[in-house]
């Protein structure tokens, strides 16, 4: 049995049976699994995940019964096929088939020859299979092409033209750059830059953040520039949010909701580690991350607590210069890294979140000095999430007021979906 295929399964299984996140599975079984080319693996399980709607939409034109009575072994498998043979000319048809059927008989167990059928089936007909007509349901059409929720293409429709929800669409899809972010407390930019470039890496600078850089190569996370501190991964939208805040040496700030941590400590170096960072998050082992990675890169300015963001620490009321509320969102801004999250229903739990943003928002800001800053960020593309939200706290509390807000869009910017807004307290 093909090793690279079975970790394809593997990761595949897990994020539809135990709903993990995509990138913490492949990790994983690609370290478990240590299959001879993981680069194919990676082109395969997101190949798949980033397309699972028009999969499944092909795969219901060849099965009469429909996909929805096929059992979640039998569809992985048939997915996996489906997107070889569509999608990776690399690989010839006979092999995609085989290989197919060699995992059907392992985990599909009585199913092998159904997988067979199916797969040769597209073979013989994929040029007479249609996508749903354009004229007589564009969402339908949009959201079977590009494999999202219907409700996505709906609330972006409401919000661009068609044309650019098409190309907002196909971005998702795209593969994103690694971006790290130097840590100028060890290192200076061209140095890293040589540094990596020397050790066969191509490196080329951030487009809108000054300590990003876009880093090809594999093996990134394994050199000792990462072990000893000189750079972290975060994309550059996450990094603009602490260049906005703007933080200063000496400052007291506070970033709530604040785990894994990327922000917090992009604030910590851009301060110099010095003044104070309280970081709080309402899971205690999420906040452990903090602390590991604030050791790697030589932070020592980081106190973490755990903390209900929802609620007021009447401790810390008006002791903060700056604060940052990097709320939870329906992420629909990182998709490109988390293809899973096209495929989250709309439920009443999603909502309600921009009631529990507003709630968040509106506690944080008792802890801003009059004259201080506050911040709020989302890595969605949401009005209800971000605009209405901020709009919505601006008119409950009239101390504070709106100096620059920007939604980054991957189609635009390229970078993660992110939306930031940063409101000033009145000083008196």
């Amino acid at each position: 049995m093909d090793v690279n295929r079975r970790t394809a399964y593997f990761t595949l299984s897990d994020v539809e049976t135990k709903k993990s996140y995509s990138n913490i599975a492949l990790n994983h079984h690609i370290k478990c699994g240590r299959p001879s080319s993981p680069a194919f693996v990676r082109e395969l399980t997101y190949g798949v995940l980033e397309n699972k709607v028009l999969l499944d939409y092909i795969i219901g034109q060849l099965v009469p019964s429909g996909v929805e009575k096929i059992k979640q072994p039998d569809l992985i498998i048939l997915r996996m096929g489906l997107y070889q043979l569509r999608f990776m000319d690399s690989v010839p048809e006979y092999a995609a088939v085989n290989e197919s059927v060699v995992l059907a008989k392992k985990y599909a167990k009585g199913r092998d020859a159904f997988v067979n059928a199916v797969l040769r089936s597209y073979i013989k007909s994929k040029y007479s299979i249609a996508l749903p007509d354009r004229t007589e349901d564009e969402v339908m059409y949009l959201a079977v092409k590009y494999s999202y929720e219907p409700w996505i293409v709906e609330l972006w429709l409401e919000q661009y033209s068609t044309e650019f929800v098409e190309e907002l669409l196909k971005a998702g899809n795209s593969t994103p750059d690694t971006t790290i972010r130097l840590n100028w407390l060890r290192v200076m930019k061209k140095d890293l830059t040589e540094a990596l470039t020397a050790k066969g890496f191509e490196v080329q600078n951030g487009k809108i953040c000054e300590n990003a850089l876009r880093v090809r190569g594999t093996g990134l996370l394994d050199t000792e520039l990462y072990k000893t501190g000189m750079f972290s991964v975060q994309d550059e939208a996450s990094q603009l949010a602490a260049v906005m805040l703007d933080p200063r040496q000496g400052d007291t700030v506070m970033d709530v909701c604040a785990a894994p941590g990327g922000k917090t400590l992009a604030i910590a170096e851009r301060m110099n580690n010095m003044g104070s960072i309280i970081a709080t998050d309402i899971y205690k082992r999420k906040l452990a991350i903090i602390d590991n990675e604030a050791k790697r890169l030589g932070i020592t300015n980081i106190e973490t607590k755990t903390w209900d963001a929802t609620k007021t620490d009447s401790s810390r009321v008006q002791k903060a210069d700056k604060v940052l509320v990097d709320v939870p969102c329906s992420g629909l801004g990182v998709v490109r890294r988390k293809p899973e999250i096209k495929y989250r229903k709309r439920t009443a739990e999603m909502d309600l979140l921009p009631r529990k943003q507003l709630e968040i928002l509106s506690a944080s800001s008792e802890y801003v000095k009059p004259g201080g800053t506050l911040l709020y960020s989302t890595c969605t593309i949401n009005p209800y999430e971000n605009q209405r939200v901020v709009a919505e706290f601006l008119k409950k509390y009239p101390k504070f007021k709106k100096e620059e807000a920007i939604q980054l869009l991957p189609n635009v910017n390229d970078t993660d979906g992110f939306f930031i807004c940063k409101m000033r307290k009145d000083s008196i």
